[in-house]
């Protein structure tokens, strides 16, 4: 059988660098998108920049910056990951930027979901005379940015559920008081990176039961990072007040029903969410498509009764056996929705 090796095109190529550069922005530039953006003329990258923190210049204003001899910029090409914003917002806006540096083409990956941009960005530098190409490695710049392509096109926080089970299918034994220990099916490795998802999402979601019962912290202690804010559902507002939620460790938001709570959560601007349980609780996140992502570690154990792990229909992006346990991450759409 004969087969083919696959060249990246030129396109696909500084794409691709753009793409690295974003992904130096993961740890400040939210709740701004990551985007990275380079400057080619004469088939050389002349500047680079990505979006560094929110608040401060954007990847293309870094790029164009970086340039050395300015006079090149008129007959060069830019490569940005993410449409060029068209708005005034903490910064200027970039599409107006290039416009002044009379850049003649501009390629790039996605569009920009935010309501003040998602496509005005791309007008403004097409009516200016601009070539614009859009398109390289869409797939993989939306990808980068779902939570924040997912926040702005379905006004909720990109969720993912997680949760913990034995081989044969349980969540945890029978239990009916606080004094009753759970299961523990994570090693200190896993439960390390347990926490590090929770420090790499905006919030964290329980159930009254799971407060009541294992009357967890929620927190990052176990990783460095920012303590996520606590989100608990109490349809009866029953929670006492010596819950270790509420020791001030982080924001701590109670609500009745999970509508009310992603509803308050988009309104706070949180793009992220991680839900650990119970079973009822994901069990409803589940049967309302109210979910992105799953991150679901099984241990050698086999419980054999109790109570049975959530049911989930999805596609397998990853399973990967870390301390024993095999961890294997589920996706809701095989990508995010391109913005309309």
């Amino acid at each position: 059988m004969k087969t083919e090796n696959y060249h990246l095109s030129s396109d696909e190529l500084y794409m691709r660098r753009c793409l690295q550069l974003a992904q130096c922005g993961s740890n400040e530039a939210a709740p701004n998108p990551m985007v990275g953006a380079v400057v080619v003329c004469d088939g050389r990258i002349i500047g680079e920049g990505y979006h560094q923190r929110c608040g401060e210049a954007h990847a293309e204003v870094n790029a164009i910056a970086s340039v050395k001899e300015m006079d090149l910029l008129q007959r060069s090409t830019l490569y940005v990951s993410l449409e060029p914003c068209a708005h005034y917002g903490k910064t200027p806006p970039c599409a107006q930027l290039i416009i002044d540096k009379k850049i003649p083409e501009v390629v790039v990956g996605c569009r920009d979901p935010f309501a003040q941009v998602n496509g005005k960005g791309i007008e403004m530098l097409r009516n200016a005379g601009i070539t614009v190409r859009e398109g390289v490695l869409e797939q993989e710049c939306l990808e980068l940015n779902r939570r924040f392509i997912t926040f702005h096109t379905l006004h909720r926080p990109y969720i993912t559920l997680k949760w913990a089970q034995s081989k044969d299918g349980f969540i945890d034994k029978v239990r009916t008081d606080e004094h009753e220990a759970p299961v523990r099916f994570s090693t200190p490795i896993t439960q390390a990176l347990a926490h590090q998802l929770r420090a790499e999402n905006e919030a964290i979601l329980v159930g009254y039961r799971t407060v009541m019962l294992d009357n967890p912290s929620l927190t990052t202690r176990a990783w460095y990072g920012k303590h996520p804010k606590r989100v608990v559902i109490d349809p009866q507002n029953a929670l006492p007040s010596d819950r270790r939620i509420f020791d001030n460790q982080a924001p701590t938001y109670v609500f009745g029903s999970i509508s009310e709570a992603l509803t308050k959560l988009h309104t706070l601007q949180v793009q992220s969410l991680v839900v650990e349980g119970g079973a009822k609780t994901l069990g409803q996140f589940i049967e309302a498509g109210l979910w992105d992502e799953a991150r679901i570690e099984t241990a050698p154990i086999l419980l054999h009764n109790g109570i049975p792990a959530p049911h989930i229909d999805g596609q397998t992006v990853s399973t990967l056996s870390i301390d024993g346990r095999d961890i294997t991450i589920l996706r809701h759409r095989a990508t995010p929705q391109r913005p309309s």
